[in-house]
């Protein structure tokens, strides 16, 4: 085999592998979105299972949320994804605080950004309380 048509075999192959890794992102790219209607589903939880100060972490259609009762304010719902690198946040009881593990990002009861790498606030979950439920959705 002549050097010039292993050299063309071989870029072909690594071209191939190129495109096909940028095709497959962009498939699970476009599958992620979710369709029209996707958020009209709702989800009920019971005011009583979260006590003043503390907080629930639920799965709202594939998202994973955080729902806490904030002190003398009510209850709030934001999206546990970090908006730095997309890691899930956790509610820190003690310091009232949600602490991101992968870079430290700190954010308030508010959702709002309190240090580290974060550019923006938590995203907040839509909520309305029906009786003793908290709907979300």
């Amino acid at each position: 085999m002549k050097r010039r048509r292993f050299l063309k075999i071989v870029l072909a192959f690594l071209g191939s592998i190129t495109f096909f890794s940028f095709a497959y992102s962009l498939v699970k790219f476009l599958s992620s979105i979710p369709a029209a209607g996707a958020g009209d589903k709702k989800l009920l939880v019971r005011k009583a299972d979260i006590p003043s100060g503390s907080a629930r972490n639920i799965i709202y259609g594939n998202i994973p949320v955080v729902v806490l009762n904030r002190p003398g304010k009510g209850f709030i719902a934001f999206s546990r994804v970090c908006t730095h690198l997309g890691c899930l946040v956790d509610y820190n009881e003690r310091k009232q605080v949600f602490l991101c593990p992968c870079h430290a990002g700190v954010y308030d009861i508010e959702g709002y950004v309190v240090s580290g790498p974060p550019p923006k606030a938590l995203n907040v979950i839509p909520l309305r309380i029906d009786g003793g439920n908290i709907v979300i959705g």
